[in-house]
């Protein structure tokens, strides 16, 4: 989507509000292909690094089921969201709650520590909705995670000229969104981004042939166009800054009992010799003081 294509044309291609974008069989096939198990894999990798070391007792996976995206988490309670039509779960320890929609979720304001979000962004008619439904539900200093498919790319364009030609793959009929953009939209709502990367620098091979030829793509991508990774991570914080409220001082502070003030306070300073006087200094040639009192005498 440009920067100036308002969001009408976006639900346009979409499709209507609620309707699932990303349909859990097709999604479930295309996975099985060797573009999306070289997909996934790279994105499970990341997943493990990025929600590892997060603490809480709530996790929230929105989006494919099909990547385990909790699996290095060890928080007590991790949650999957799915669509309607994309009901199953392998995963063990993982509760699945079918949602209509990512845009209302059926959690309380601030309940959860950890939300990930695996390709929804770019396949819901209102991306911005969707984050401010994970803002609400998400605890102050909670981890977002956000899994998305980058436009300047090889698959980003492979799914432009797909939309217009034939099946899209993978298969999300919405606009990719620019990571430059998501940052914005993430800043807005007050959190800190922490860290991002891009992956997958080879082109979406359907045999596994192919993709094997391209895979001297992974380091010389990394170093030489790292902006040009088909898919990216993007972790942040929810910053919610704390307010301490100080009341006037109504009544004036009581000097406590007993107190001497400082002023009436008898201050003992050490003894000091007194300063002597210098001996006198006889002109030259004069006799001592002492010898010329003698003489008078």
């Amino acid at each position: 989507m440009s920067p100036g294509e308002p969001e009408t044309d976006r639900a346009a291609q979409c499709g209507a509000a609620g309707d699932p974008i990303i349909v859990g069989s097709e999604w479930g096939a295309w996975s099985q292909t060797p573009a999306g198990r070289y997909l996934l894999g790279w994105e499970q990798e990341q997943c493990n690094a990025a929600v590892a070391d997060v603490f809480g007792y709530v996790a929230l996976q929105c989006g494919v089921t099909e990547l385990d995206a909790l699996a290095a988490n060890r928080m007590p309670t991790r949650v999957i969201a799915a669509l309607g039509a994309d009901g199953a779960c392998g995963h063990e320890g993982r509760s699945l709650v079918q949602v209509a929609s990512f845009e209302d979720l059926p959690f309380d304001g601030q309940s959860l520590d950890l939300v990930v979000l695996a390709h929804v962004l770019e396949c819901a008619p209102d991306p911005h909705q969707i984050l401010r439904e994970v803002d609400r539900v998400l605890r102050p200093e909670g981890r977002l995670v956000v899994i998305g498919f980058n436009p300047v790319s090889f698959w980003g364009a492979r799914h432009l000229a797909a939309r217009t030609l034939s099946r899209p793959c993978p298969p999300c009929t919405g606009p990719f969104i620019a990571v430059q953009r998501l940052r914005d939209w993430i800043k807005l709502l007050g959190y800190g981004i922490e860290r991002g990367r891009y992956g997958c620098y080879r082109p979406p091979c359907r045999t596994q042939r192919w993709l094997d030829r391209w895979v001297f793509m992974e380091k010389a991508g990394d170093r030489w166009w790292p902006i040009l990774g088909s898919v990216y991570t993007i972790s942040a914080v929810k910053r919610v800054r704390g307010m301490r409220l100080i009341g006037p001082a109504w009544k004036k502070p009581v000097a406590a009992k007993g107190a001497v003030p400082a002023a009436s306070q008898f201050i003992s300073l050490p003894a000091t010799r007194p300063p002597t006087e210098p001996a006198p200094v006889n002109a030259p040639g004069a006799a001592p003081a002492g010898k010329g009192d003698g003489n008078q005498r």
